[in-house]
């Protein structure tokens, strides 16, 4: 039987083959870097759920990293938007 962290793993893997895979064949446009960020986000926020293991903490303490991941997501789409 598959383990959680075995899903978030592959999962991790193909978002990261799938960015690399738009950078290797020059397929980036406007609209496909907000994907990237997007994936780019649900891949932080995996690894602060279940490799950081904040899945099951407060509020308080989640809030932290996932507006830190925010604002550095947020600055590097406002800066290649700009």
């Amino acid at each position: 039987m598959i383990k959680t962290a075995e899903i978030v793993w592959i999962t991790l893997v193909i978002f990261t083959i799938f960015a690399y895979l738009l950078g290797k064949l020059h397929l980036i446009s406007t609209f496909l870097v907000g994907v990237l960020l997007f994936t780019t986000f649900i891949k932080g926020q995996l690894v602060i759920d279940y490799f950081m293991g904040m899945k099951n903490v407060s509020f308080g303490y989640r809030a932290i990293p996932v507006l830190w991941l925010i604002l550095v997501i947020g600055s590097i789409g406002v800066a290649y938007y700009l």
